[in-house]
């Protein structure tokens, strides 16, 4: 340290300045004592840790977390929240409840909950006739007209649809029934249920596949690399439903199938993704360094690479759930799926299909695997 009274260390002097400068006039700074690295002012924060901190800053996705959960518990927990199971077919004196509309008691007062429908052309003459409308379930009469040769009066009818198929008031079905009497309330949330599984599972089986099998193609690269990623390709190559179908019709339906068709093939994405990852990181200086010290390689890949490259694997992930979800949904809509009568977001769709061109105002006496 310069002890001139009027040097100014925030100035800078020519170097002809500090030629003449003798000895005596310099000092030692911080001798005798022990410098330490100054501690941190907050707590450490992790990879996991910052990544919940912006999780917390987007609104968006806090609410979409929020419906995630939502979505899964109700999965779990709803179809449990009334009597019906999801294969007892319903009936009052011996007819099937079929196509009933939604009821919620505490909402009746949304037109989606009150229980009501519109019985198209009917005869104004009968509505007094109380076999054909018992317990005073006639609520309006719209559309009154004339029709045909004998010019009878006809009208549409709304009714409280309950009523009409002699249930008491006490009776709901929330999302209704379907075409051969099943509550639909516990078949959706069941369905769900076996959607979601049938995704977590084929997920997780990609993960584990294709991480393991992407940390060696771009850890070791050369030779290995080189023949691991032509498989990849040969595998990639053959479509994803082709690939399913196949599987599927050699061993028949189930989940259990299902989820091996849709691991079959779907760990080749993860794949490509971690040797690319791997690529990236395997030749860093702190991968180098703790090679250096010894550090065996199944411990580098786990413990040192594996970590940085967690990102984009949960991007992919999330990525893939609803994918696993579609391609289980469309194999159950085209008769790929599960099997009858266990639910799933794909075989509904498919039962209520041809119901969208013919809803009958009032159903037959005997279960039908489609409405007439």
């Amino acid at each position: 340290m310069n002890k001139d009274p009027n040097y100014n260390p925030d100035l800078k002097y020519p170097e002809e300045y500090f030629e003449d400068i003798p000895q005596e006039e310099f000092t030692f700074v911080n001798q005798g004592e022990q410098l330490h690295d100054e501690a941190f002012q907050t707590k450490p924060i992790g990879f996991f840790k910052d990544a919940l901190i912006r999780l917390r800053k987007n609104k968006a996705s806090i609410a979409a977390f929020w419906l995630i959960v939502f979505i899964i518990l109700m999965a779990i927990f709803a179809p449990n929240f009334n009597e019906y199971t999801y294969r007892q077919q319903l009936t009052v004196n011996k007819t099937y409840l079929s196509n009933m509309p939604p009821r919620v008691s505490w909402l009746k007062w949304i037109p989606l909950f009150n229980g009501q429908r519109t019985l198209k052309s009917k005869q104004v003459a009968k509505l007094t006739d109380k076999k054909l409308y018992p317990n005073d379930c006639v609520i309006e009469v719209i559309n009154r007209r004339v029709e045909g040769k004998k010019q009878v009066e006809m009208c549409d009818v709304v009714v409280d649809y309950y009523r009409y198929m002699g249930l008491d008031d006490d009776t709901n079905f929330w999302f209704g029934t379907d075409s051969i009497g099943r509550d639909v309330w516990t078949r959706v949330w069941r369905g769900t249920r076996v959607s979601l599984i049938i995704a977590a599972f084929a997920v997780i089986t990609d993960i584990v596949i294709g991480v393991v099998y992407g940390a060696i193609c771009g850890y070791y690269g050369g030779a290995i690399d080189l023949i691991l990623m032509r498989i990849c390709e040969v595998i990639r190559s053959i479509p994803n439903v082709v690939v399913c179908t196949m599987f599927i019709l050699m061993m028949g339906t189930g989940i259990k199938t299902m989820i091996i068709a849709m691991a079959i093939r779907n760990w080749v994405g993860t794949a490509r993704l971690m040797r690319a990852q791997f690529l990236r990181f395997k030749n860093r200086e702190y991968v180098m360094a703790a090679r250096t010290m010894g550090v065996r390689d199944r411990t580098l890949i786990f413990r040192h690479i594996l970590p940085n490259s967690i990102g984009p694997l949960i991007t992919s992930a999330m990525v893939a759930i609803p994918s696993a979800i579609f391609t289980e949904s469309f194999l159950s809509y085209i008769g790929l799926g599960i099997p009858a009568p266990e639910p799933s977001i794909g075989t509904m769709l498919s039962r209520r299909r041809p119901s969208w061109s013919c809803i009958r105002s009032r159903p037959c006496s005997r279960p039908s695997s489609y409405p007439c």
